[in-house]
């Protein structure tokens, strides 16, 4: 069997620690991230996905909005200091962020013209959404640049969406940051295969 993807896979690590040391420009890099989403499979071809990119003043205005809500609903000065901040400083030291959403008002479409699996077309835009994220992510590790994904809507929903003039009908589901590797990621534990697997022939 040949292994290249299986390697890209590897390579694909959650990374944390984050710079700004990056050899592509973001001239370079949102067309080709822009083909890689495009070119992800989703339920009936619907593309539910959307993303914004932020790069410089931008990518710090996230992660600004992020930690100004947090401290809101910490009410904890000292916690907030000592923990959140320096981890939400982590993030921003990043060199830009995707902001991903889902267009809603295409699911409702899906639910109204396809009524037999209305039920169904909200789970399969969290499926196409994390099968863009997960190639994203492989693209940037084969590039040499390490991403971690965060989730912190619904806290930063409406700043975010007032910020970055973004339409009613996207949800905001995740964050990722993305960067130059700084330090690599621990040692990953995987559960026994017998516990996750079953084989029938």
């Amino acid at each position: 069997m040949k292994d290249e993807f299986l390697n890209l896979e590897k390579q694909r690590r959650t990374i944390y620690s984050l710079g700004r040391n990056v050899n592509q420009t973001p001239e370079e890099l949102v067309p080709f991230l822009e083909s890689v989403i495009k070119n992800t499979p989703s339920a009936f071809n619907s593309q539910t996905t959307r993303v914004v990119f932020a790069f410089g003043k931008a990518q710090d205005k996230v992660w600004d909005i992020v930690a100004d809500n947090l401290k809101k609903v910490m009410n904890n000065d000292e916690a907030f200091e000592k923990n959140t901040k320096p981890k939400i400083d982590g993030f921003k030291n990043a060199f830009g962020t995707l902001l991903w959403f889902t267009d809603t008002d295409v699911v409702h479409g899906l639910e109204e013209q396809f009524p037999a699996y209305k039920e169904n077309f909200y789970d399969w835009s969290e499926q196409a959404q994390g099968n863009a994220q997960y190639a994203v992510w492989t693209a940037l590790a084969e590039n040499g640049l390490g991403a971690n994904l965060q989730h912190y809507n619904p806290l930063i929903d409406a700043d975010i969406a007032k910020e970055f003039d973004i339409p009613k009908n996207w949800r905001l589901r995740a964050q990722m940051d993305f960067g130059s590797i700084e330090a690599p990621a621990g040692d990953k534990e995987f559960m026994e295969d017998s516990e996750r697997f079953r084989v029938f022939k």
